[in-house]
């Protein structure tokens, strides 16, 4: 990564408060921040917010220096985001950041004006987007209920972090807040620089020659709705229904006598749809892939933005059996799993087909439990938690599993096409 001079003062004028590094962005990322930039008049569907619920007498001086520490810890927290005039956006990291903060009392109203209230605070909030030169990229807000019940809402912009990396923040949280701010019962930091750092040692080439196979012979993209260039991305409506429980125990005894996952089964079952939709036996849509490499050491307890979007292509001739394509599915799909880190845009420029798809499958299988979230160590409850994320697809499919054998799908849609 090269910068100019000119690009050197920019930064310096960027970061009043001091510079600490600059880095390159992960493929999603770039990404992200396109999506960011392209319309900066309507919602930012990329604006993520989390709301938990706390019982206990919540001390908002601590929890504040606990959101702060988060930022003194994950210096991928303190990024800004920039086109250099020179090349490549980066990431630009601060020394220095100060944790968006602010408290809401809404104890005085009974329950009617609170729910009121409250829903009118997080709409509000969500829709106000961030400037990505402007960091941090999340704030916080303290939302008092009764004397010893709260809500603490977190936005933030999905560039910084992905679903899996969310427990992990909470439990940082929970511990920081016990220690009033104090980092040191806490483990050594492996830095997100590190995966990025991992990220350019991976054979670019070797990996453009598997996505070429995998998508040698595809005809045409698979596109439910006509593409518009100027059509701004909106935030969806949604669906969600619980699976019967008899269902879902089918569907696990299915998949473990023929050695298969949940997940190709619900990929397989979604290109099907799509391909009775657009009449094709051969379909492109995309997944979510957690790109958490284990060759990184503690990879699993990082925070930051791993995930990767990435496509899948499911073919079929009607006279297959059904449990041979879904081996199949499966197969394929684990010989690219070494290949994941590759980013989007290249396997589109590899197809030939510009963009590939328009649909989205995601399965979420991290974990968001309140009772795993909590700490001994403070008399502060996470007693529930609520999630509103989006993406730009004009319809996405996200399966939750469990706990135990439950299966909740919810269906993403935009209502303005």
């Amino acid at each position: 990564m090269t910068l100019t001079q000119d690009d050197i003062n920019d930064l310096e004028t960027l970061c009043s408060a001091g510079l600490e590094d600059v880095w390159p962005l992960s493929p999603l990322q770039q990404g992200l921040l396109f999506h960011a930039l392209y319309d900066q008049q309507t919602a930012d569907v990329y604006t993520v917010q989390h709301v938990f619920d706390l019982q206990g007498p919540v001390d908002a001086t601590a929890l504040k220096a606990a959101g702060q520490g988060l930022l003194g810890r994950h210096a991928n927290l303190r990024a800004a985001f920039w086109h250099p005039r020179s090349g490549q956006p980066v990431a630009v990291i601060g020394r220095e950041v100060t944790l968006p903060w602010r408290e809401v009392d809404l104890s005085g109203l009974d329950v009617v004006g609170q729910e009121a209230a409250l829903t009118r605070l997080l709409t509000d909030d969500r829709a106000q987007r961030f400037d990505p030169t402007h960091p941090p990229l999340l704030r916080f807000t303290l939302v008092r209920l009764e004397n010893q019940h709260y809500q603490l809402v977190l936005t933030n912009h999905h560039i910084l972090l992905d679903g899996w990396s969310m427990p992990i923040l909470i439990r940082e949280l929970l511990v920081l807040y016990a220690q009033r701010g104090d980092p040191t019962r806490l483990g050594r930091v492996t830095p997100y620089r590190d995966y990025l750092a991992w990220l350019s040692t991976q054979d670019q080439a070797e990996a453009q020659q598997a996505w070429a196979q995998a998508l040698t012979g595809l005809q045409q993209p698979t596109l439910l709705v006509a593409p518009d260039a100027g059509r701004a991305p909106a935030i969806p409506e949604h669906i969600t229904i619980e699976v019967p429980d008899n269902l879902t125990t089918a569907l696990h005894d299915h998949t473990r006598r023929h050695g298969l996952t949940l997940n190709t089964v619900i990929q397989a079952t979604w290109g099907l749809l799509l391909g009775r939709l657009t009449g094709t036996q051969d379909v492109v849509f995309g997944i979510t892939v957690a790109g958490r490499p284990p060759q990184i050491p503690g990879i699993e307890t990082m925070i930051g933005l791993f995930i990767n979007t990435l496509p899948v292509r499911i073919r079929w001739h009607p006279a297959e059996p059904l449990s041979t394509l879904l081996t199949r599915v499966q197969d394929e799909q684990s010989q690219l799993i070494v290949h994941q880190y590759l980013g989007l845009t290249d396997i589109q420029h590899l197809a030939g087909l510009g963009k590939l798809f328009d649909t989205l499958m995601v399965f979420e299988n991290y974990p968001l439990d309140p009772g795993a979230l909590n700490t001994p160590n403070t008399s502060v409850r996470i007693t529930g938690v609520t999630g509103r994320d989006a993406t730009h697809y004009p319809l996405s499919l996200i399966a939750v599993p469990g706990p135990g054998p439950r299966l909740r799908l919810r269906v993403d849609y935009r209502t303005d096409l």
